[in-house]
């Protein structure tokens, strides 16, 4: 029985001595370890914020009080000091607990999150609100130093500033965010921690702390000041008072005792603070501190005589095959430079940068910042590649369209985690790209089915001089199909004939796609299969072909079915005055979001496996014609595939 197990609300911490803290925190160290060693998830990043959070609970009542985490990647101890500990096995499994805040499961959660900078705007926006509701109570945002950068949490610290009531943001400084931290304030933060100034400022304030009041006016006079005697330019103080913020620290964030006392001296004064807190990501695991972004988001690990061993993964992941692609391209063409925002390893760039180090750079978590930059590189001459996950393009969706398209620009963007994501869940499946894409005049919008048709869609995404964007999935390549052709502007690719039916898939769906027909085909149908290639422009002859064949037509993408291949498909039908027939839209579901679990489950769930795609087509084969209703809906037909998309017929 260790403490945590006596855990079942912040009430319970609240009535442990200061002195057991940090054992309940070596409790906390030790489930994390294990569930995400077995199961995999974020791990560095939470195991750095373990004393931090039982302060923050042992500090303020968050029934009352607000806590918002930036991200949300690091709130596995926050679900296990809020009731949570007996589900923490199931985190991020079909049906058990998110990775990320999660409204759904506890009222300590107050917003589902998953990209950065967002917290700062939000904690002002409640402390406003409770403030016109007449509530007195405490509000708090953690933020870390990556995230700060970000555009947003920078307009947030401009509104926080202006508040006339308690806020405090948490600076949690641990040097990294899922990479090392980038740009001018990471440097300023970093020459700030390696100074002598910070560890004597850190040694002034432990032995004053002691010495004064726990809670009140002195207190807080007195933390204030302590950094009187080193307003030079090394300080981050000036940057943070200037917006209109009071900055306490740095301080230690693994002292847990030494944090309460702070907490407890800031948590009532009536004014914005910004509390600067050093950690260390993954604190704890000698191993995770030494490469904390190799366990930032880890597959499942063993721990064997002080290392840790990840467990691999079965074939090669389309992250590495677009980074192989990507040098193979860049050895021949100079122009290419390689951008990322804030996810060299999630992208794959950080494999490019060891070869290319002068044709490649991490912006930090800025995606709006780094697709304006590429459109200034464009400008100059240069091919840049834009490697940002699709559900992160989304906050960049104006600079594309100003900065790139509008100007004519030839950016490339290569989406990784498109689709359907697996653990991560709602706050991170890529399920909107080819709609918001595809509306942008002469945006090319590509997906490949395998690594070769990868290298192609990308050499031939070079040689235009029009923005491109090429999706591909968080998941393992498939082995190629023969017969690979290089790709021409809007020409699909036919891989299976069939007289009584025709699936369009769009990229790597096209394996599904072809799997599906095997199995009609065990049942007397056969079935044709083209992988599109395409969503934007779309294969005009390839859909005439189709209705061409009389029989029914399903579109199959790992997207929203709103707005997605299906409807630009069924766009060029009523375009081109073809008759619509029986047709079909598989994909994800346009009015509900999916939850975390595998990718695999994820698919079978919405119908877009195998097994759920040849379903789909073999009830449209054998349905009467025009019984699918004059309104056009297929909707709830089918236990499971009426979930997933629509099914139109004239």
């Amino acid at each position: 029985m260790t403490l945590l197990d006596g855990i079942r609300s912040p009430a319970d911490v609240r009535r442990l001595p200061v002195g057991q803290l940090p054992q309940l925190a070596m409790d906390v160290r030790n489930r994390i370890v294990d569930v995400v060693g077995r199961k995999g998830g974020h791990f560095a990043s939470n195991l750095g914020v373990v004393e931090l959070t039982i302060a923050l609970h042992y500090s303020f009542d968050f029934l009352r009080d607000r806590l918002l985490w930036d991200v949300g990647h690091q709130c596995y101890p926050h679900k296990l000091l809020t009731g949570r500990n007996d589900r923490f096995d199931t985190i991020r499994q079909a049906g058990g607990l998110a990775g990320f805040p999660e409204t759904s499961e506890s009222e300590y959660d107050l917003f589902n999150v998953g990209h950065a900078g967002t917290a700062i705007a939000t904690a002002v926006g409640m402390a406003r609100g409770d403030s016109q509701m007449k509530r007195d109570n405490s509000v708090v945002a953690v933020v870390g130093d990556a995230s700060i950068v970000n555009g947003v949490a920078f307009e947030g610290l401009n509104q926080a500033g202006t508040l006339d009531r308690q806020f405090l943001c948490i600076l949690n400084d641990n040097e990294w965010g899922i990479a090392p931290s980038q740009g001018a304030v990471a440097e300023h933060l970093a020459k700030f921690r390696t100074s002598g100034v910070y560890e004597e400022l850190k040694s002034h304030a432990k032995s004053l702390l002691p010495k004064l009041p726990v809670i009140g006016k002195t207190m807080f006079e007195a933390l204030v000041h302590l950094k009187e005697g080193i307003k030079a330019t090394v300080s981050p103080h000036q940057m943070f008072e200037q917006m209109g913020f009071v900055y306490v620290g740095p301080i230690d964030g693994h002292d847990v005792g030494h944090l309460i006392e702070v907490l407890q001296a800031l948590k009532d004064v009536h004014r914005p603070v910004l509390l600067h807190v050093h950690t260390k990501k993954g604190n704890g695991c000698d191993w995770a501190v030494a490469d904390p972004g190799k366990f930032h988001a880890t597959r499942p690990f063993v721990v064997e005589d002080g290392k840790a061993t990840i467990q691999g993964g079965s074939g090669k992941n389309w992250t590495r095959a677009f980074v192989d692609c990507l040098i193979k391209l860049a050895e021949t063409d100079e122009r290419i430079y390689a951008m990322t925002a804030g996810m060299p390893d999630g992208t794959g760039l950080d494999k490019f940068a060891e070869k290319f180090p002068e044709r490649c750079r991490d912006i930090g978590i800025a995606e709006s910042c780094t697709v304006d930059m590429a459109g200034g590189m464009a400008r100059s001459g240069l091919r840049p590649v834009c490697a940002i996950y699709s559900t992160f393009l989304q906050r960049a969706f104006d600079q594309v369209f100003q900065e790139v398209v509008l100007q004519g620009h030839p950016v490339m963007f290569c989406m990784d985690r498109a689709g359907l994501v697996g653990g991560d869940g709602a706050v991170h499946h890529g399920f909107l790209d080819i709609a918001y894409l595809r509306g942008f005049p002469n945006m090319v919008v590509m997906a490949p089915m395998d690594e070769i048709e990868l290298l192609e869609a990308m050499r031939f995404g070079l040689t235009l001089d029009t923005a491109t964007a090429i999706r591909y999935p968080r998941d393992t390549v498939p082995e190629p199909t023969p017969g690979c052709v290089p790709f021409e502007m809007g020409v699909s690719r036919r891989l299976r004939e069939g007289k009584d039916a025709t699936i369009l898939a769009y990229g790597v769906m096209s394996h599904q796609a072809l799997e599906a027909a095997e199995v009609l085909s065990g049942a007397g149908y056969e079935v044709a299969v083209v992988n599109a290639r395409f969503a934007k422009p779309i294969d005009r002859e390839m859909v005439r072909e189709a209705v061409g064949r009389g029989g029914p037509v399903a579109t199959v993408e790992d997207h929203s079915v709103s707005g997605g291949f299906g409807s630009a498909v069924l766009e060029t039908m009523v375009d081109m005055g073809l008759p619509i027939g029986k047709f079909r839209r598989l994909g994800m579901p346009a009015d509900r979001f999916v939850r975390h679990g595998s990718r695999g489950g994820q698919m079978a769930e919405v119908g877009i496996d195998a097994s759920g795609i040849a379903s789909a087509v073999q009830q449209m084969l054998e349905e009467p014609a025009g019984g699918n209703g004059a309104n056009g809906s297929g909707v709830g037909r089918a236990t499971r595939l009426g979930r997933t998309g629509e099914m139109l017929s004239n």
